[in-house]
């Protein structure tokens, strides 16, 4: 089972517009010691395709002979597409994997934004990964180079996450049937550069809920650890518009929202979708997970203590969103946290000993 962290490094490109620059990528290797001193081994990289391919730039294809692009079937050549990649950005990310993978941790490459869909910001996607062909293209085209790039690490080493959390049914015009399409297509693209690469597909409807119709790709499916919303992103502000801000102070055990009265038993429940997909020979893994740092240390505690019980009952393994920041064990900055610092990283020592209490060994 894996256990450990996602890493912000290449996250988000920003708002619209963005104004990146390679000098704002920190590849902390110093995290990444610590995660292996601890017992950690995965880490999950979620990437913004923006760092690689600016402005919407379509690059033309031009092979004379048959029309191809490495890793595509047929591809006409009068076509545009999202191609002109960005070395600059992509060889910081090879440096990333190759940082993760020799420290004897399980690199699991995430697009988190991908041509035409985010979770976050859609609106300033130019097409629509779900019913255009050009977002569905260049998102293919896209997983065919990391596949090329990376055909080197073995399945052990390194994994494909193809998307973070994908919308629910109707949203975007995303169907079960759309979804499951748009997923074969890329690991099919996948495996016919690396036949045994490790491919992970996120859950539905922000990755919360089980795709059990996507059980014959051959994938570990991703869950997320986030239930209750009201509790884990309690004034989070970049869910203001949902009412973050106005939602009753959290309590654990005993919240009521969303139909139910949280406690242990409760997230057992909310998985069992989940716990049937394992049953029925999936892999399961909870790819995010944590608790925002505004509610209170005994809360977040509380909750973290009976979610990782759980996990472990269930046999999931699982990555808090960050290690570094408001969802993670490193200066997440929740106030009455027991601190501890070790090699120059300020860490929550009671979230540790409850993280690492929970992971099988």
């Amino acid at each position: 089972m894996w256990y450990g962290f996602n890493v912000l490094w290449f996250f988000s490109a920003g708002g619209p517009n963005p104004e990146i620059s390679p000098e704002k990528i920190k590849i902390d290797e110093n995290d990444l010691d610590f995660m292996a001193e601890m017992g950690c081994n995965f880490v999950r990289v979620p990437t913004d395709y923006r760092y690689f391919v600016h402005d919407f730039d379509l690059g033309f294809i031009t092979n004379p002979k048959n029309g191809r692009v490495k890793g595509l079937n047929e591809v006409s050549l009068d076509r545009t597409y999202y191609g002109n990649y960005d070395e600059t950005y992509l060889k910081l990310l090879d440096r990333a994997v190759e940082a993760i993978v020799s420290r004897g941790l399980h690199c699991s490459l995430n697009v988190h934004r991908g041509p035409g869909y985010c979770i976050n910001g859609n609106e300033w996607e130019k097409h629509n990964l779900w019913q255009d062909k050009i977002a569905q293209d260049a998102f293919t085209e896209l997983w065919a180079h990391f596949a090329e790039r990376y055909k080197k690490y073995s399945k052990d080493q390194l994994s494909f996450d193809l998307l973070n959390e994908p919308p629910a049914p109707g949203e975007y015009g995303l169907t079960r049937e759309i979804h499951k399409d748009v997923m074969a297509r890329v690991a099919g693209e996948i495996r016919k550069i690396s036949p045994e690469r490790t491919i992970i597909c996120d859950g539905l409807c922000g990755g919360h809920v089980a795709a059990p119709e996507l059980s014959d790709l051959n994938v570990v499916m991703s869950g997320r650890g986030y239930m209750p919303m009201r509790l884990t992103h309690w004034k989070a502000e970049w869910m203001k518009k949902s009412g973050s801000f106005d939602w009753e102070y959290p309590q654990w055990p005993g919240m009521e929202c969303d139909g139910r009265k949280w406690c242990r038993e409760e997230l057992l429940d909310f998985y069992k979708p989940w716990k049937e997909m394992a049953d029925a020979g999936n892999i399961v893994h909870i790819g995010e997970c944590g608790c925002y740092n505004k509610v209170s240390n005994e809360t977040a505690l509380a909750w973290y203590k009976d979610f990782f019980s759980v996990m472990n009952e269930l046999n999931f393994g699982y990555a808090l969103w960050n290690f570094r920041g408001p969802f993670g064990i490193a200066e997440h900055g929740r106030e009455g946290t027991n601190w501890e610092v070790k090699n120059g990283i300020k860490f929550d020592k009671d979230l540790y000993k409850l993280f690492v209490e929970g992971m099988k060994k």
